[in-house]
C-alpha cells in the first residue's frame, strides 16, 4: 500500500444552514503558504516516482508525440484583401499567427509567434482582432494559464508593437471599432494585493482604447456599479451606426443588450433587450435592422430581425423558425445565413437568403463537427474546419452562392483514418432518457466483454461537447482502447430543455446519464468493471468525483482533471461565483441541500475502496482554484481501504488549460494513459 505524504487533517466545521459541514483541509485554500507548497511537492514527488516505474510511458509518449506531429490550421479570416490564419507545423507549443496577401500570396508571412516569447512555451496568444483595414492586430497574451490577459497592437506590415499596452483583462475580447482607431474591450480593477489568483472577479467594466494612447486615457464606456455580477461585451454594427453592449451574468444563457446611437454626440446607453429573458447573440444589421439568433419562444433557438427603433417583441420579424435541431451559430456572408445546427449531437448546416427562404443544406463529409464561416456580408467567401474522431481539421473554402465546398488546407497524417471507424448510439438513462454516446476503435475490433475502455463526458453550462479529432484519444483507439464519448444533459446538444434537465436541482440527471452509459458499455460487452476508465475536465471534474464517490464499485480507473470538487465554496473563488447560473447557490438554503448531496469532497466515505485515481490539476489555475483538487486528493487518500493508487498530479505553471503548451500536454495524456493500462484488471 502507497504511503502518501502527511496532509493535516484539522476541525473546520462550518454551520451552513444547521447543517454541521467539516472542512478539515481548508488550509490547503491558502495555496501559496509553506505548509501547503510543501504538500504539493511531496505529492508530486509521490506521482513523479509511480509513474517512472510503469512500463509503457516511455512507449506511450514516444508514439504521442510522433502522432501529434501534423500540420494544424486554422480557417483564415478575411480583412481588405488580407487573410489570417493560425498555422501549427506540428509540434510546436503554441500556434504561430500568419498572414497572406490574397489567396494567392505564395509567401504567407509571421505575424506572431508566441513561442519566442517564452522557453517553455507557457506564453499563449489568447485573443485577437485583427482591425477593418488589415493594418492593425490587437492580440492577448497569458502566461502559465492563467485567464488574465494582456494586450498589445501589432502592425500587420512589418510585425512590430505599437507603445499601447493593457493590463487587468479578463474574460474579454477585442472589437476595433469601424474605422479602426481604437477598440473596445472590457477589464477589472487592478487588485489591491497578490491574491489575483484567487479573490472573486467582480465589478467588470468595458472601456475604449484608442490606438496610440496609454491604458490610464481609456475612456469608461459603461459599467453598472449596481451590478458586481455584470460582465460586458461591447462591438459597433458594421456600418458604425450603433455601438452593442451584450451583458452576461456569469455563465448563465440569458443575456441583456443595451445600444448607443454613434450618430448622435454623447448619446445614451439605452435598453433594447433589457429583461435577461433569452439567449441574445447579435449576428448582423442593416440600418436600425438588427439580426439576432435567440431561444426566446424558441428552446432550439431561431433567428430574427428585430427594430432598434422599435424593439418590442411583437415587432419582430421571424427570418429562420426553429427546427427539430438546435440551431448552433449563424453568420452573414454573401447575403446568405449560413445557419450551424446540431442534428443529434453532429453538424449540419443550411442557407438561407435575406428573407429566410430556405436555399439548401451544405454537404459535409460526415458526422463530424464544424466552425468557423466567418466573414462580412459582402464578403464572396468563406472558410470552415471539418473534424470528427479520426479526421484533423481540415480547412476547406466554401461560396455561399454556390453552396460549393473546396479543399484548402489538409494535414498529411502518420496513420490511416479507415482503420478506425466511429458509431453513435443511444443510451437509455435512469428516467428513461434518451442520451446520444460515440463509439470509436479500431474496425473489426471484436467485443470480448473486457476491451480496455475510455468513457468521456462533460453535461454542463449548455456547452455541446464536439466530435473531434484528439490525438490522445487515436494513441488509446492504437493500443486497443475503445473510446466512448456521452452527449450529457446539461449540455448543449438539444437546446434548453437539455440543459435545464442537467442544470441546478437536476444535476443529478447528468451523473445517472454517464452511469448508465458505464452500465451500457459493460452490458453490451464491450467491456468490464476493471477495464473501464472514465475522464472529464473542469465540470466533467466534477461529474467523474460525483460518480466515483456515488459509484466506486463501476468503475476501473477515474480521471478527474481541474474538477470542481468543493461544492459549497466554489463561489468564493475567482470566477466561481458565474457558476452559481448552472449550480445553484451554496448560500440558498435550498439549492445547498442539493449541492451538499453531490459535492464531490464531501461525499468521501472513509474505509471505502475507492478505483485507482489520478487527480489532474494546474498550480495556477485562476478558473477553478486548485485548492478544489488538493482537498479532495487529500481526503480520497485518508479515506482509502483498498490498495488501490490514489495520486495528484500537479502541474506547474500551469492553469485551466488554455493555451497548454504542446509538450505539457504530450506530457500530461502519456502519465494518464500508462497510469490507466497499469491499474486496469
Amino acid at each position: 500500500m502507497i504511503k502518501y505524504p502527511p496532509a493535516r487533517s484539522e476541525k473546520t466545521v462550518e454551520n451552513l444552514h444547521g447543517i454541521p459541514v467539516p472542512d478539515p483541509y481548508r488550509w490547503m485554500e491558502d495555496i501559496d503558504s509553506e505548509e501547503t507548497r510543501t504538500w504539493i511537492d511531496a505529492q508530486n514527488q509521490l506521482t513523479q516516482r509511480y509513474l517512472a516505474d510503469l512500463p509503457d510511458r516511455d512507449s506511450i509518449r514516444q508514439r504521442m508525440t510522433e502522432l501529434w506531429d501534423y500540420e494544424k490550421f486554422s480557417p483564415p479570416t478575411h480583412h481588405a484583401g488580407r487573410y489570417f490564419y493560425a498555422y501549427n507545423t506540428g509540434l510546436l507549443n503554441q500556434d504561430v499567427l500568419y498572414w497572406m496577401d490574397g489567396l494567392e500570396d505564395p509567401e504567407p508571412k509571421v505575424l506572431l509567434d508566441p513561442n519566442k516569447l517564452s522557453s517553455d512555451g507557457t506564453i499563449a496568444r489568447t485573443g485577437t482582432a485583427v482591425s477593418h483595414n488589415g493594418k492593425y492586430l490587437a492580440y492577448g497574451l497569458s502566461e502559465a494559464g492563467s485567464d488574465w490577459q494582456e494586450w498589445y497592437v501589432r502592425r500587420v506590415d512589418d510585425a512590430l508593437d505599437e507603445p499601447d499596452h493593457l493590463k487587468w483583462v479578463k474574460f474579454s475580447s477585442a472589437a476595433w471599432d469601424h474605422n479602426d482607431q481604437g477598440f473596445y474591450y472590457s477589464r477589472y480593477d487592478e487588485p489591491l494585493d497578490e491574491d489575483s489568483f484567487k479573490k472573486a472577479n467582480y465589478f467588470q467594466k468595458l472601456y475604449y482604447h484608442r490606438l496610440g494612447t496609454l491604458q490610464a486615457e481609456d475612456i469608461l464606456i459603461y459599467e453598472r456599479p449596481d451590478h458586481k455580477d455584470w460582465m460586458f461585451q461591447g462591438f459597433e454594427t458594421e456600418d458604425g451606426a450603433y455601438l452593442i453592449i451584450v451583458v452576461t451574468i456569469g455563465t448563465q444563457e440569458e443575456v441583456a443588450v443595451f445600444i448607443r446611437d454613434l450618430s448622435l454626440p454623447d448619446a445614451p446607453v439605452k435598453p433594447l433587450l433589457p429583461d435577461f429573458d433569452a439567449e441574445y447573440y447579435f449576428i448582423d444589421s442593416q440600418g436600425p435592422l438588427f439580426y439576432f439568433l435567440t431561444s426566446k419562444a424558441a428552446p432550439l433557438r431561431r433567428l430574427v430581425g428585430i427594430d432598434a427603433n422599435n424593439p418590442d417583441k411583437k415587432n419582430w420579424v421571424e427570418i429562420v423558425p426553429q427546427t427539430s435541431d438546435t440551431l448552433q451559430d449563424v453568420s452573414l456572408v454573401g447575403d446568405r445565413f449560413i445557419c450551424t445546427y446540431l442534428a443529434d449531437a453532429v453538424s449540419a448546416v443550411r442557407l438561407f437568403d435575406l428573407k429566410g427562404n430556405d436555399l439548401g443544406q451544405v454537404a459535409l463529409p460526415g458526422l463530424g463537427t464544424v466552425s468557423g464561416f466567418s466573414g462580412r456580408r459582402s464578403d464572396v467567401l468563406t472558410f470552415y474546419a471539418y473534424t470528427d474522431t479520426t479526421t484533423p481539421p481540415v480547412i476547406y473554402k466554401f461560396d455561399p452562392i454556390t453552396r460549393q465546398s473546396a479543399c484548402f488546407r489538409q494535414p498529411q497524417l502518420q496513420f490511416d483514418p479507415a482503420v478506425y471507424t466511429t458509431e453513435r448510439v443511444f443510451v437509455t438513462s435512469k428516467d428513461g432518457t434518451r442520451v446520444p454516446m460515440f463509439i470509436s476503435h479500431k474496425r473489426g475490433l471484436q467485443k470480448n466483454g473486457s476491451l480496455p475502455t475510455y468513457l468521456f463526458g462533460y453535461g454542463g453550462f449548455n456547452i455541446a461537447i464536439p466530435v473531434m479529432f484528439k490525438v490522445p484519444i487515436l494513441v488509446w483507439m492504437e493500443l486497443g482502447g475503445v473510446y466512448a464519448q456521452v452527449q450529457l444533459r446539461g449540455g448543449g446538444e438539444y437546446g434548453e430543455a437539455w440543459h435545464y434537465a442537467g442544470m441546478k436541482a437536476n444535476k443529478q440527471n447528468v451523473f445517472d446519464d454517464f452511469i448508465s452509459a458505464a452500465e451500457w458499455l459493460i452490458n453490451q460487452g464491450y467491456t468490464k468493471r476493471e477495464s473501464l476508465a472514465v475522464g472529464g475536465r473542469s465540470n466533467g471534474g466534477l461529474l467523474i468525483g460525483a460518480v466515483m464517490t456515488q459509484r466506486p464499485d463501476l468503475f476501473g480507473v477515474c480521471m478527474p482533471t481541474v474538477g470542481v470538487m468543493d461544492m459549497l465554496r466554489f463561489h468564493k473563488f475567482t470566477i466561481g461565483w458565474a457558476w452559481v447560473s448552472d449550480y445553484g447557490s451554496p448560500d440558498d438554503p435550498e439549492e445547498f441541500k442539493v449541492l451538499h448531496v453531490y459535492s464531490p469532497y464531501h461525499n468521501i466515505k472513509p474505509g471505502t475502496a475507492y478505483p485507482p485515481t489520478m487527480i489532474t490539476t494546474g498550480d495556477h489555475d485562476d478558473r477553478v482554484f486548485p485548492a478544489h483538487s488538493y482537498k479532495f486528493a487529500a481526503a480520497m487518500q485518508a479515506a482509502q481501504a483498498g490498495d488501490a493508487p490514489i495520486l495528484i498530479r500537479i502541474d506547474t505553471r500551469a492553469g485551466h488549460g488554455v493555451g497548454k503548451p504542446t509538450a505539457k500536454l504530450i506530457e500530461e495524456y502519456a502519465d494518464l494513459w500508462a497510469f490507466t493500462l497499469a491499474n486496469m484488471k
